[in-house]
């Protein structure tokens, strides 16, 4: 018996501890100046729940610590944030106005004449009067020489001028064709009641043909709204019109230089322009403060069926 009670009782001593009661208190901050600073104390959990740590704000009732120390810190006022700019709402469907720039009919100081540029300008014409290049016969202007009324070949002289952009006469000549075997006469009226896709099969050989199908239709428009469905006089008001530029003003009024690509490239290599234009503009503004007026009119298709 007495073997039995003295190995109970070591076993009791000899009994691991429980796991709470092996626990130490958490250990007290080390400083109540930090807790005041920062304004928090840590409590322990109590037994039975997490030990994860909770924090609690601490009383300003503690009369341990210095009253400027429990003194609440100055609130920063609240600073208003600047009201946001806002955008101007675009409608959808609405182009953004452009103002259109205006275009500049002369030099403020005029280009000297080009040493000799007249015989070699007689050269050109002579060679040219023994050879026929297709401006001869498929030009712009030859692609409504047969139209009798006069509004009629305007307008169709416009629409010729628009489609030979950056496509070959023989090109823009059978698309007029087409064009004008499927809405009969070229004018404004025609056009606007004529469906997109009858324009562009008649005309989807041109280059860039979806775009000027576009640029037919708003520039029609526009002669119906404007300019009594008629083709205006005047190169800033032909300029307004969508897809035209100064070029296919001057040509179309017939009252100044024309300058294309042909025009602009040949007279740089001749040496006619001091320094060199780097564009038709600029090319058109040189040659127009030397050259003869009575040559004008002339020079365009000279010189393009001289590249031709």
């Amino acid at each position: 018996m007495g073997r039995k009670r003295t190995a109970s009782v070591s076993l009791e001593e000899s009994a691991p501890l429980d796991l709470e009661d092996s626990l130490s208190p958490p250990p007290p901050a080390s400083s109540k100046f930090l807790q005041a600073l920062s304004g928090y104390a840590y409590k322990a959990a109590g037994p039975g729940t997490r030990t994860r740590s909770k924090r609690v704000k601490l009383e300003e009732t503690d009369e341990s610590l210095p009253e400027s120390l429990l003194a609440d810190e100055p609130k920063a006022e609240p600073v208003e944030a600047a009201p946001a700019k806002r955008k101007a709402a675009k409608v959808a469907g609405t182009p953004s106005p452009r103002k259109p720039k205006p275009i500049q009919k002369e030099l403020d100081v005029p280009h000297a004449a080009p040493p000799h540029w007249r015989e070699t300008y007689d050269l050109i014409k002579e060679m040219r009067e023994k050879i026929s290049a297709p401006v001869d016969t498929m030009g712009c202007a030859s692609a409504m020489k047969d139209e009798v009324n006069e509004q009629s070949r305007r307008f169709g002289t416009l629409i010729a001028l628009m489609l030979s952009s950056q496509t070959k006469d023989e090109v823009t000549t059978d698309a007029m064709q087409k064009l004008r075997a499927k809405i009969g006469e070229l004018t404004v009226e025609n056009v606007l009641n004529t469906d997109d896709a009858v324009i562009q099969d008649c005309i989807c050989k041109v280059g860039f043909w979806r775009r000027k199908t576009g640029y037919i239709r708003q520039t029609a428009q526009k002669l119906k709204d404007e300019f009594d469905s008629d083709v205006p006089q005047t190169v800033d008001e032909l300029c307004s019109l969508p897809g035209v530029g100064p070029k296919m003003a001057y040509l179309t009024l017939q009252a100044c230089i024309g300058v294309d690509v042909h025009v602009h490239r040949i007279t740089n290599r001749l040496g006619w322009h001091k320094p060199p234009t780097t564009t038709p503009e600029q090319t058109r503004l040189n040659l127009q403060s030397w050259l003869p007026k009575e040559l004008h009119r002339e020079i365009n298709p000279l010189l393009v069926g001289f590249g031709q």
